[in-house]
């Protein structure tokens, strides 16, 4: 193949209780890559579109080319590229713009290599690419954006990855209040420290969220759903969230939080209708503050990034 496109999906990062270590690909909503190969030994991004003019050409600081050169250094590989995004997800959102990008490059440079990475193996090359978007090379994003479904990361030293269940029903509605945060300012409003209690709760809710993933209990997931370290401090930053957080639970939804590092809000929700339902409480809650948000309704995407037909 000379040319391929390939689509990754935008993802909820730390779903809450899991800060850095959790994470899960959402439908549809995502960004596209065309990659064909060149015989000029260098990674050019031709076309950007969808970004406004926000997104840099320039080979190394571009999160598609950055994903793109991680893995030909691995193969100690000097053959050229020309890389055309098309941005599908908004910058800053929370919902793994940066990743996505990176993903859809990995997955159309990959295929047209011959594909000799699986996508777990190309989890660390996209994770060079979020060192370069946030300063941070976590995985939390770009792991469920190339494998799909709910992916764990153990560790990082050694990366271990693990992908979870997804239980039938399962629903998240995406609320993207427009607003925009940097996810480096947004890490820098974090403690440096928490206390032996705080991490004592946060512990039993992952697991608690875990095992209610492999149990396929909703009532386990909503009460495992509860963030004492990084959700504290970031909640500040967006309007109207323990308002929403309150409305949603009165109708039934498992629970909400914030997606990545904001402001984007997840909900989950056992069935569609209640998702539904979320989308609209919190409509008319942001509606109240004079905020304009942006609500999408999607299953779990359980197949992570993949190839376009041409």
């Amino acid at each position: 193949m000379k040319k391929v496109t390939a689509f990754a999906p935008a993802t909820v990062a730390n779903v809450s209780c899991g800060f850095d270590i959790l994470g899960f690909a959402i439908d549809q909503l995502g960004d596209r890559v065309t990659v064909s190969l060149n015989d000029t030994g260098e990674l050019i991004l031709v076309d950007i579109k969808g970004d406004r003019g926000k997104l840099p050409f320039e080979a190394k600081k571009n999160t598609c080319s950055v994903a793109i050169k991680a893995m030909l250094d691995h193969l100690k590989s000097d053959q050229g590229m020309d890389i055309q995004l098309e941005k599908g997800l908004p910058l800053g959102s929370g919902m793994g713009s940066s990743a996505a990008s990176a993903a859809a490059a990995l997955v159309a440079a990959n295929a047209i290599l011959g594909s000799p990475f699986t996508r777990a193996e190309l989890v660390p090359f996209a994770m060079e690419a979020e060192r370069i978007a946030c300063g941070s090379g976590h995985a939390d994003n770009v792991a469920p954006s190339l494998m799909g479904g709910f992916v764990l990361i153990r560790d990082y030293a050694p990366l271990d990855l693990v992908k979870l269940p997804v239980p039938l029903g399962l629903h998240c509605t995406l609320l993207h209040p427009h607003l925009e945060l940097n996810t480096a300012d947004s890490r820098s409003v974090l403690r440096k420290q928490i206390s032996l209690i705080d991490s004592t709760i946060q512990s039993g809710n992952i697991a608690g969220l875990i095992a209610g993933l492999f149990l396929n209990d909703f009532q386990l997931i909503s009460r495992s759903l509860k963030d004492v370290v990084a959700e504290p401090s970031r909640a500040l930053l967006i309007p109207g969230f323990y308002e929403l957080r309150e409305s949603i639970q009165s109708i039934g939804a498992l629970g909400s939080g914030i997606s990545g590092s904001g402001p984007t809000i997840f909900v989950l929700s056992p069935d569609k209708e209640i998702a539904i339902m979320a989308g609209k409480v919190s409509e008319q809650i942001f509606e109240k503050m004079g905020l304009e948000v942006d609500v999408y309704l999607s299953e779990v995407n359980d197949k992570g990034a993949y190839i376009l037909e041409e």
